[in-house]
């Protein structure tokens, strides 16, 4: 019986670090999409490029490690690199 107790606290430990880390990726993960969109509103195509490459990334990391789902991941980066596009052209 202690010995289950222990593993559930351990498994307890482990959870609130991986949530806090989590927390940490998606909230820098909004803030690059929201520079992003700052850019595409202010027409700047080279700044919005290079914010656009910065948030496929990290989406495709967070994708990958399953903290969002990977079609919420490519639903985002087609809709941000259609207004990118959509700037450029």
């Amino acid at each position: 019986m202690a010995q289950r107790r222990r593993q559930s606290l351990k498994a307890q430990r482990k959870d609130k670090k991986r949530h806090a880390q989590n927390i940490h990726i998606k909230t820098a993960l909004k803030k690059n999409i929201k520079e992003l969109q700052a850019s595409t509103a202010g027409k700047n195509i080279e700044e919005a490029k290079k914010h656009l490459k910065d948030v496929i990334s990290k989406l495709a990391k967070a994708a990958k490690k399953n903290i969002i789902h990977k079609n919420t991941a490519k639903r985002k980066i087609s809709r941000l690199s259609q207004k990118v596009a959509k700037l450029a052209a």
